[in-house]
C-alpha cells in the first residue's frame, strides 16, 4: 500500500498582499498527476488546509475541485484530512456527507459521547488498497485544544504528581498528558481491529519537541505551559506518524517513521533556499518499508536581493542588473524582497527601489531595511525615575533618535514630530 503525506497547504494565503491562487493551483495540478503517477492509495493531509478559519469561496472551490479531479484520475483513492490550528473544524467538516461519498474522510473536531468520553471511533479510520481490502488503520487526530483531550487527564496528572514529586514536569502537564492519553487510547482501539499484517498510521497537527520552525510563517502553539509535544506520545507499534504544522520537512527525534512533510509552497522569504516536498510512504505488512521525498516544483520564484543586506547604492545596482524571462504571465512573476543596509533614515527608499525595478516583470513584496546601530552606554544613558518624569515627548524623541542612528535628530524630523504631537494633543482635547 502506498501513502502520500502532505500538509499545510494554506489555501487562500497571500504573500505580502499578493494573491497566491495561481501557485496553489499549480501545486494541486501537480499533486493530481503525482497521485496517479506514483500509484497512491491514500492521501494524508495533516492539517492547515486553509490559511484562516474563514476561507474565501474561491479557496473552498479550489479544494473541492482538486478532490473531484483526484478521484477521477485515481478512482480508488482514499483521502484523509485533519484540521490544523489555522482551520475552522466545523467549516472543514461541514460537507462531510458529500465528501465521504467520494472517498474523503475529514476529522475536524474531537467529539464526545453522552457519558463525556471521547468518541474514539471516528478517529480510527480503516485504509484500503486499490482492491478495497483494509491494509492499515489511521489514527486521524486533528489539532487538539485543551477541551479536546480526555477529561480525566488533569486528575491523572495530579495523582501522578502526588505519587512521584520528581517525575518529569512535561509528563505532569494536563495537556501533554491528555494528548498522550488520547493517542494511546486511539492506538489501543486500532490494535483491537488490526490484523497481524496490517499497519497503524498516526496523523497529528502539532509542534513536536526539537522541531525546527520556519521563521515568519508559523503561528506558535502554546497551550498551558506546553509549546512542544514529545515523540514518546506515539506508541512504538505505530508504523508511521504523518505530522503537520511545521513548514520545513524533517524527522522528529531522528526517527525515520515520525515526520513532518512541510508545506508545499514557501510561506515566507525565510524559505527561499528550501526545497519543498511531499512524502511517499510504502507500507509492507505492519511496517513502513520506505519513505521517499518527492520535490514540489516551485511555480513562482522568491528572490532576496541582495543575498545579504547591502548599502543602498549597491542594492539598487543589484536590482538594476536583474534579468527575467520576458514571456512570464503576470501571475508567475517572481516575488522580491529587497534587503538594504542603512546608516540613517531614508524617506525616499521605496521610490528609489521602485524606480530601479521599473519595467521589470517582478513583484516587489517587501523592503527589509537593516540599520547600523550605534553602541549605547548603559551607564551614561541610565535615568532615574525622577529624570524620566521630567522628560518631554520631544526629549524622548531626540534620545531615541540618537540611540538608533548615532546622530542628532534633523530639524525636519523634529518639526514633523512636533506637528504630530500637537495633532494628538488637539484630538485629546
Amino acid at each position: 500500500m502506498r501513502l502520500l503525506h502532505t500538509s499545510d497547504w494554506h489555501l487562500g494565503q497571500t504573500l505580502h498582499n499578493f494573491d497566491r491562487t495561481y501557485e496553489h493551483q499549480c501545486f494541486l495540478d501537480w499533486l493530481v498527476d503525482t497521485l496517479a503517477g506514483e500509484r497512491i492509495d491514500v492521501l494524508l493531509v495533516a492539517g492547515d488546509v486553509f490559511d484562516n478559519a474563514n476561507p474565501s469561496a474561491a479557496a473552498h472551490r479550489q479544494l473541492y475541485r482538486f478532490l473531484q479531479r483526484a478521484r477521477a484520475r485515481v478512482p480508488h483513492l482514499q483521502v484523509i484530512v485533519i484540521a490544523g490550528n489555522h482551520d475552522s473544524p466545523g467549516r472543514l467538516e461541514a460537507p462531510t456527507p458529500l465528501l465521504e461519498a467520494h472517498g474523503t474522510t475529514v476529522v475536524g473536531n474531537v467529539l464526545r459521547r453522552a457519558n463525556g468520553e471521547v468518541d474514539l471511533e471516528r478517529l480510527v479510520v480503516p485504509l484500503r488498497d486499490r482492491d478495497g481490502v483494509v491494509r492499515a488503520w489511521c489514527l486521524a487526530v486533528p489539532f487538539l485544544r485543551p477541551g479536546d483531550v480526555p477529561r480525566g487527564a488533569a486528575a491523572a496528572a495530579d495523582a501522578a504528581a502526588d505519587a512521584d514529586a520528581e517525575a518529569d514536569k512535561q509528563a505532569l502537564d494536563p495537556y501533554l498528558h491528555g494528548t498522550t492519553l488520547l493517542y494511546r487510547q486511539a492506538y489501543a482501539l486500532a490494535r483491537q481491529r488490526c490484523g497481524a499484517d496490517q499497519a497503524i498510521v498516526a496523523m497529528g497537527h502539532c509542534h513536536m519537541v526539537d522541531g525546527q520552525s520556519s521563521h515568519d510563517s508559523e503561528r506558535r502553539i502554546v497551550i498551558g505551559g506546553a509549546e512542544a509535544l514529545p515523540a514518546t506520545m506515539f506508541d512504538p507499534g505505530i508504523a508511521y506518524a504523518a505530522l503537520g504544522h511545521l513548514h520545513l520537512a524533517q524527522r522528529v527525534g531522528r526517527q525515520e517513521h515520525v515526520r513532518y512533510c512541510g508545506s508545499p509552497l514557501p510561506l515566507s522569504f525565510s524559505e527561499v533556499g528550501y526545497q519543498h516536498q511531499v512524502l511517499c510512504i510504502e507500507l509492507e505488512g505492519s511496517q513502513a518499508a520506505s519513505v521517499t521525498p518527492l520535490p514540489v516544483p516551485r511555480a513562482v520564484q522568491l528572490l532576496r536581493v541582495p543575498a545579504v543586506p547591502a548599502p543602498l547604492e549597491e542594492a539598487l545596482a543589484a536590482l538594476g542588473a536583474l534579468e527575467f524571462e520576458d514571456d512570464l504571465p503576470p501571475q508567475a512573476w517572481p516575488y522580491l524582497e529587497v534587503r538594504v543596509l542603512l546608516d540613517g533614515p531614508e524617506p525616499g527608499l521605496r521610490a528609489r527601489v521602485e524606480a530601479a525595478l521599473e519595467g521589470k516583470p517582478v513583484r516587489l513584496a517587501k523592503i527589509e531595511p537593516t540599520r547600523k546601530l550605534s553602541p549605547v552606554s548603559d551607564a551614561a544613558d541610565a535615568l532615574t525615575l525622577d529624570q524620566l518624569a521630567q522628560l518631554q515627548p520631544d526629549d524622548i524623541f531626540r534620545r531615541l533618535w540618537q540611540q538608533r542612528f548615532g546622530a542628532e535628530a534633523p530639524s525636519d524630523q523634529l518639526a514633523a514630530f512636533a506637528e504630530l504631537a500637537n495633532a494628538l494633543d488637539g484630538g485629546a482635547a
